[in-house]
């Protein structure tokens, strides 16, 4: 049994790039599309994840350095378990806090809190400049971990943009090739039955 020799596959990829008779010049510019291509691909894709990774991080440092934390009192009981049929549950429940901050002015607002806490208990809770409640700044491993994620998300993405737009390209190289071949058949096709013996004596 016959096997087909290693070197011939290399070779049968690379005959764009080497000089032959069969050779056209949209041979060589599709090759270097391909080739472009897939480095951008690679390439955008490893640096658009990265950026977006940062940003990400940017974005939760910044979000940490608008809030801060402090100890407020409940004002009345907390629900002993977590209403149902509420979307996203993190296993806690609403419930109204009380706290007095460095200007000795009393705020009220409600906050998360553990199931069954009762009245006058001390939580810990996170408010903005503006003096409202809001869920807690993600930080430490948490925000790396989903810095990361964002950026592992993005870089595919990223790549198969640039890989799609290569596609394109090449798809209307391969259609105005074809368009020309069709042309150049038109010519060559008659001359071609009468070498072969089909034309009419």
């Amino acid at each position: 049994m016959n096997r087909t020799p290693p070197t011939a596959v290399g070779q049968v990829r690379l005959w764009r790039w080497r000089r032959n008779p069969l050779r056209r010049h949209s041979d060589v510019v599709e090759a270097w599309i391909v080739l472009v291509t897939w480095v951008l691909a690679v390439l955008g894709g490893a640096v658009a994840g990265l950026m977006a990774a940062q940003t990400a991080g940017a974005a939760f440092s910044a979000r940490q350095a608008q809030v801060h934390s402090l100890s407020a009192v409940l004002t009345d009981d907390a629900a002993p378990t977590p209403a149902s049929g509420t979307g996203y549950d993190d296993g806690r429940v609403w419930a109204t806090v009380r706290w007095t901050d460095v200007h000795g002015t009393v705020h009220t607002d409600r906050a998360k809190v553990s199931p069954g806490v009762p009245t006058g208990s001390q939580v810990t809770v996170w408010t903005n400049r503006a003096g409202h409640v809001v869920s807690a700044p993600v930080t430490g491993a948490a925000a790396d971990l989903q810095a990361a994620l964002t950026g592992l998300l993005v870089a595919p993405s990223a790549g198969a943009a640039v890989w799609g737009a290569g596609w394109v390209v090449r798809s209307r190289l391969i259609k105005r090739r074809m368009a020309e071949w069709d042309e150049e058949w038109k010519q060559i096709g008659p001359r071609w039955g009468n070498f072969s013996g089909g034309g009419r004596g």
